[in-house]
């Protein structure tokens, strides 16, 4: 935007945005708005346009245009414009009223808020706003008061760690005065609910960032008044809601900060004299505040887990030990949801008994984890007039799924052989129900696989009574009860026997559409569990290969069964392996050539989709891995060959079409890597064709099938020099999409794919790619693209440069090393600072937190290779960061500085580099 528009034109875009029903007008509307909010004159536009007040909407938009562009453009202001859009600010705020949407509010004290903290010239604001609207405008000045706090670890902001710790000081400093103005909010806010809510907010900020110390909070009025309004059934959810966010914040503060008894009584006397409202809350029916009781029962407990462990022997428990009495009490609520809320409590609980491998705990906690699955075991029940199946995506299967991963991680805790004795006595109990039964076959599937194999009391038991089920058993039972024989395939592999049985169960299973799935599942299991077994049933499979589509299962399941029957194949004689797998692979063979041969247009899912055959195909090649000795012909190298043409034609017939692709290149990639290096008479005609396609459709799985083939073939000087062609043939289509405007940031696969490439030739031929005449511009690609925070992209392009630097100290007893020392040094004597300065403020300014470690790799390479000149490089690279914000506060002081150029020049592992890393970029965000 060139000029800034008449305030006319802005409000008629706003009109068409909010109200103009042409759909075109208001996508118009919205590109024009969102060019002006990027500009620098939304400034001047949002602050005229709330002085005039047109109308809500317009009001909205300048609020929300004025906390974004100080959240995120505050830079484009000069410092002596700091002051005047303060001042600005306020008087819109002052000027808040009733009648004021409370949208409109919020953006403006969120701007006001960000403004704050990022103005180090506004020495203290919270004293300042106090002074002036504690009399006039409470409602706003409770709102500025709630955010301020709140937004300070806002990463949005990029305040900087320096700058952060000033404002907490200040915030600290401040608690006397905010604790002074909540009261007498509260004191005189009467019956005003709304105040009061926002008295509790307001608080709750506070404490979360722990400005207030705990002796202060435990003598505060407002902690009395949340627990007041938690022991009140009358109470408004609001205002219970608010509550109980407010003891939640003041639990986790607990924790973090262990050492305050006084106030850890206070908390657990108040907390557990809350049991009473959780009963009346069930007994009324009031679920929003049963939800409550919930969270703020198991805050406390994980408040508390810490010491009730350390603290806890067999014949002294700790006495914060009977909170998870209250915790289970809320697990036993009629709602399943309202158990979902102590989930992390328990697998917390898992983690620090699994860690202290202490028999005696584990008999103190084991009587709460009895009782725990028995409640799940309860709330997995269906509903008893459910008819078929749950669906997919239902909110209760959800649940089901999180209780069953819940389950495999606390069960050692009880025994799991003791878990599934008693779901079994369970079903044998007098008058059971078929949901019952079901939800108890359930947790046995959960727990199945820890059972051990030789196991003969119960598991014999359970096996003859599902292998015994009546046709007329409700289908969720049959389901489950296949499912359940998939989880016991270790069990069935060491009991011979009972395979057959088993296996006609599961086949049986397979011919009735509801059941498909769990057998074809379930079949999978055991064909991978019982290999050595399965041979003499090699050709019944065979043939439920070539009937697989006569049955009701998904894709997922025909994929899971052929990788089981793929890895028996791979345990036959090699001499029976050629024609069985040629029989499977026939099968999904003939539709697919059928497919390239029509003039059919694909339809996902159908079988009409190429990809359906492609997958199948893939999964046989992935699976089927038998045991070659050297200098023999491998037994899939015939059928491998007889399916190239079948894959070739079909990348031809799609070349358009980028998933499919992706699915071709996928199964030429286990079909290549199935034989290896006896492939390589299918490697001239593939590369050629892999490029031909690639200048005209440059999808990325191309470059990932390259990688693969220089993987497989790049150490075989015979096939150098024709994958470096193809390389070089890749690379005027790849640089011709990343050169364009954010060619790198929307084409990130293409990246990740590329380097992943360059990469392999590192590995295999270094030689080759160092003199190649590409390598400079492959270089240069990668020294930008150290700044794209694309995590998978990313890893890709650090993995180059690592292996970049290492190939330069490392292998000396390969032949070429000298070659190899030389070329690298040449490399980075040239690029070395440039890489060092692009990673560290890719570090800073670019790339998330999680991506640092691959940084370190990197830099840690650097440091091996030349210690002292990678000094020098990080010392000129520091020089150049900013030492202050927009804001004026410092970013960085010459002692943080010095410090982290020691630590990573000093440094001999990642890990140290990634944690100096990560406390170096967190002062600048």
């Amino acid at each position: 935007m060139e000029s800034m528009p008449p305030l006319e034109t802005v409000y008629q875009a706003v009109f068409a945005l909010y109200r103009n029903p042409d759909t075109a007008e208001k996508e118009k509307a919205s590109m024009w708005l969102n060019d002006l909010q990027r500009s620098v004159f939304a400034w001047k536009v949002a602050d005229e346009m709330l002085h005039q007040q047109h109308d809500t909407e317009s009001c909205y938009f300048a609020a929300q245009t004025m906390r974004t562009k100080i959240q995120l453009a505050f830079h484009e202001l000069p410092p002596e414009a700091h002051n005047s859009l303060r001042d600005s600010l306020l008087e819109h705020i002052a000027k808040v009223n009733e009648s004021t949407k409370s949208i409109i509010v919020t953006q403006l004290c969120l701007a006001l808020a960000d403004l704050a903290l990022q103005m180090p010239t506004w020495q203290k604001p919270v004293l300042d706003l106090i002074n002036q609207f504690n009399s006039t405008a409470v409602s706003p000045l409770l709102e500025v008061m709630t955010v301020l706090p709140e937004e300070v670890n806002s990463r949005t902001l990029r305040l900087g760690a320096n700058r952060r710790q000033q404002v907490l000081q200040e915030l600290t400093a401040c608690v006397p005065v905010v604790s002074s103005f909540l009261n007498a909010c509260l004191a005189s806010g009467g019956d005003n609910v709304q105040v009061q809510v926002k008295v509790l907010r307001c608080f709750t900020s506070w404490v979360q960032i722990q400005a207030f110390t705990l002796p202060e909070v435990a003598e505060n009025a407002v902690v009395g008044y949340a627990f007041q309004i938690l022991c009140n059934r009358q109470e408004s959810c609001q205002l219970h809601d608010a509550a109980a966010d407010c003891v939640c914040a003041l639990l986790q503060c607990l924790e973090d900060n262990n050492n305050q008894q006084v106030l850890e009584l206070q908390l657990f006397t108040g907390v557990m004299a809350l049991e009473e409202g959780f009963h009346l809350s069930v007994a009324h029916e009031d679920q929003e505040k049963s939800v409550n009781y919930c969270r703020i029962f198991t805050e406390l407990a994980e408040a508390f887990l810490e010491k009730i462990v350390n603290g806890s022997t067999d014949t002294k428990p700790h006495y914060a030990l009977k909170i998870l009495d209250l915790v289970l009490t809320c697990v036993g609520h009629h709602d399943y949801e309202v158990a979902a809320i102590t989930f992390n409590l328990w697998y917390r609980l898992s983690e620090d008994l699994y860690q202290k491998n202490n028999d005696m705990l584990l008999t103190v906690f084991k009587p709460y984890v009895a009782r725990l699955i028995e409640a799940l075991c309860r709330h997995c029940q269906m509903e008893p007039d459910h008819e078929g199946l749950l669906e997919d995506g239902d909110d209760f299967m959800d649940f089901r799924t999180k209780v069953s991963e819940l389950i495999r991680d606390v069960v050692f805790i009880v025994g799991s052989s003791n878990c599934f004795r008693q779901m079994f006595m369970s079903l044998q109990s007098p008058g059971v129900t078929w949901d019952s039964s079901e939800a108890a076959l359930f947790i046995m599937q959960a727990v199945a696989k820890n059972i051990i194999p030789e196991e003969n009391d119960v598991v014999p038991k359970v096996v003859e009574a599902i292998l015994n089920l009546p046709p007329n058993t409700h289908v969720a039972v049959r389901y489950t009860s296949i499912l359940l024989l998939g989880e016991l395939c270790e069990w069935i592999e060491k009991h011979p026997e009972s395979l057959e049985p088993v296996l006609n169960c599961l086949l049986c299973g397979l011919q009735q559409p509801q059941l498909a799935c769990a057998a074809a599942t379930a079949l999978q299991s055991v064909c991978a569990a019982c290999r050595s077994h399965m041979s003499q049933h090699f050709n019944g499979l065979v043939q439920l290969v070539q009937a697989l589509d006569s049955f009701c299962i998904s894709q997922d399941a025909a994929i899971g069964l052929l990788k089981g029957v793929a890895i028996i194949l791979g345990r036959l004689p090699p001499q029976q392996i050629d024609q069985a797998m040629k029989e499977i692979c026939l099968v999904q063979a003939k539709p697919l050539c059928d497919l390239v041969q029509a003039n059919v247009k694909p339809e996902r899912g159908k079988k009409t989709d190429p990809m359906l055959w492609l997958d199948r195909l893939a999964v046989i090649f992935r699976n089927t891995n038998p045991t070659v000795e050297n200098g023999a012909v491998h037994p899939c190298l015939g059928v491998i060959t007889e399916m190239w043409p079948v894959l070739s034609t079909t990348m031809d017939k799609y070349q358009t079409e980028g998933a499919i692709m992706e699915r071709c290149c996928r199964c030429l990639r286990f079909a290549i890597r199935c034989v290896s290096q006896q492939a390589t008479h299918l490697l001239e005609p593939l590369v050629k064709q892999m490029v031909r396609i690639y200048s005209s459709h440059p999808h990325s799985c191309l470059l990932y099938l390259g990688s693969i083939l220089v993987d497989e073939y790049g150490s075989d000087s015979h096939c150098v020099q024709g994958l470096l062609e193809m390389l070089q043939t890749f690379i005027t289509p790849t640089f011709t999409l990343l050169q364009g405007e954010l060619g790198l940031k929307h084409h990130p696969d293409t990246v990740d794919d590329f380097f992943r490439l360059c990469d392999r030739f590192l590995q295999r031929a270094p030689v080759a790619l160092l003199t190649s005449v590409s390598f400079p511009s492959i270089l240069q690609c990668g020294l930008m693209a150290v700044q794209l925070d694309h995590r998978d992209a990313n890893a890709s392009v650090m993995r180059f440069f690592s292996d970049l630097v290492h190939a330069g100290i490392s292998h000396r007893e390969r032949e070429d090393f000298e070659t190899r020392h030389r070329l690298i040094r040449e490399v980075l004597l040239e690029h070395g600072r440039t890489l060092v300065t692009n990673l560290i403020q890719a570090s800073v300014f670019c790339l998330h937190s999680y991506m640092l470690c691959d940084v370190a790799t990197v830099l840690l390479e650097l440091v091996s290779w030349d210690r002292e000149l990678f000094s020098s490089w990080l010392y000129e690279t520091l020089s150049l960061l900013p030492k202050q914000s927009s804001g004026g506060s410092v970013t960085a002081t010459e002692n943080q500085l010095l410090e982290f150029q020691e630590s990573l020049t000093k440094a001999h592992s990642a890990k140290v580099i990634t944690h100096s890393l990560r406390d170096f970029a967190r002062l600048y965000r």
